[in-house]
C-alpha cells in the first residue's frame, strides 16, 4: 500500500452507462453534480451512448465535476484521430477532461464493428502504441487542435494483467483496477470478480512496478454493486449462484461489492483505502443514489 503521506483525498465518480434522450441525459448529469460526484464518466461500448459527445453535453449543464471516459476501447480508435478528439473535447469542456483507456475485452463488439480483436498481447501492444502516440502528438506545439490542460490531459489506464500494470506504472496518472477478469473463452464480456486476496497481489505488483515514479499515481477501483441494507447476508446470498467458488463471507469481502448500512460501507471503504490505497472510487449508474450518503460521510476523511 502507498505510504499515508502519499494518499490523496477521496474522489468519487459515477459511470453513466445507460443511453438516454437529450433531456434525460442532461438531467442525469445535473443530478450527479447535485449529489456531489467529483467526476462524471462514460463507457465505450457499442449499444451505449457515444462517449465524447456525451461528455460535451455533460459539460454544458454542469460546472464542477470533471468528465472522463471509463474507459475507451483502444481497439476502436486510431491514435491520430483520437488525439484530435481528446484535444477538442478538452477545449470544449474547459479543461475538465480525464482520458481513460483500456484494451477492450468484448470480442462481439469488435465483430459487430468489423474490427480485428486480436490476442490479449496484441491488444496490449496496440494500447501501448496508442498511449505513446497520444503523448507525442498532444505534447507537440504543432498539434492542431491544442488541449487546454498542461502538461497533458490526465491519463487513466484500466486493467489488472501484468503488462497492463507495467504500462500503467510507466504512463498513467491514474491506475484503475478492474476488480474482475474475463471468463476464459467468453466473447460477450462476462467477468468474474477478483477476490480480496487476489487484489492484494495485483496492487502489490503494481506498486513494485511503480517504485521509480516521481509522483505516485491515483489508485482507482470500479465498484460493481452498492446496496444500503441492514441485512448484508440476505443481499449477498443471491449472488452466490454466480460465484460458486466463494463462501458467503468471501462474497461479502469482495472489494467490488459494498453492502451494508451506511456506517458499514463507510468502514469498508476506509478499510480498503488502508489495505490497497484506493482513494478514487467509481460506482455504476445504478448505484448513484445509493452511494451518495456514503460519499457524503467520507468527505474529508
Amino acid at each position: 500500500m502507498p505510504r499515508p503521506e502519499q494518499l490523496r483525498p477521496f474522489r468519487f465518480a459515477v459511470n453513466l452507462t445507460a443511453a438516454a434522450t437529450d433531456e434525460d441525459w442532461r438531467t442525469k448529469c445535473r443530478r450527479a453534480e447535485e449529489l456531489g460526484y467529483d467526476v462524471i464518466l462514460v463507457p465505450d461500448h457499442l449499444g451505449k451512448i457515444a462517449p465524447f459527445p456525451a461528455l460535451v453535453a455533460a459539460a454544458e449543464v454542469t460546472e464542477r465535476p470533471r468528465l472522463g471516459t471509463f474507459v475507451l476501447n483502444a481497439g476502436f480508435w486510431n491514435p491520430a484521430l483520437l488525439a484530435r478528439e481528446v484535444a477538442t473535447v478538452d477545449a470544449l469542456t474547459g479543461g475538465r477532461l480525464e482520458l481513460g483507456l483500456g484494451t477492450g475485452y468484448v470480442r462481439s463488439e469488435h465483430d459487430g464493428a468489423g474490427l480485428p480483436f486480436g490476442s490479449p498481447g496484441e491488444r496490449v501492444d496496440h494500447l501501448r502504441r496508442t498511449v505513446e502516440e497520444l503523448e507525442r502528438l498532444l505534447s507537440s506545439a504543432d498539434h492542431v487542435p491544442q488541449p487546454v490542460q498542461r502538461p497533458r490531459v490526465p491519463l487513466l489506464i484500466g486493467g489488472i494483467g501484468n503488462r497492463m500494470l507495467r504500462l500503467s506504472a510507466e504512463h498513467a496518472d491514474i491506475m484503475a483496477f478492474t476488480g474482475a477478469t474475463l471468463v476464459p473463452g467468453n466473447t460477450t464480456g462476462k467477468l468474474i470478480p477478483t477476490t480480496a486476496e487476489q487484489l492484494d497481489e495485483r496492487v502489490a505488483r503494481y506498486l513494485h512496478l511503480a517504485e521509480g515514479r516521481k509522483e505516485p499515481a491515483e489508485l482507482n477501483l470500479l465498484v460493481q454493486t452498492v446496496v444500503v441494507t441492514d441485512d448484508r447476508e440476505a443481499v449477498a446470498t443471491p449472488f452466490l449462484h454466480r460465484l460458486p467458488d466463494l463462501t458467503l463471507q468471501q462474497a461479502l469481502d469482495l472489494p467490488i461489492m459494498l453492502v451494508g448500512t451506511v456506517d458499514e460501507i463507510v468502514a469498508q471503504v476506509l478499510a480498503q483505502r488502508e489495505r490497497y490505497g484506493f482513494t478514487y472510487l467509481t460506482v455504476l449508474e445504478a448505484s448513484m443514489e445509493a452511494f451518495a450518503p456514503v460519499m457524503a460521510r467520507l468527505r474529508g476523511q
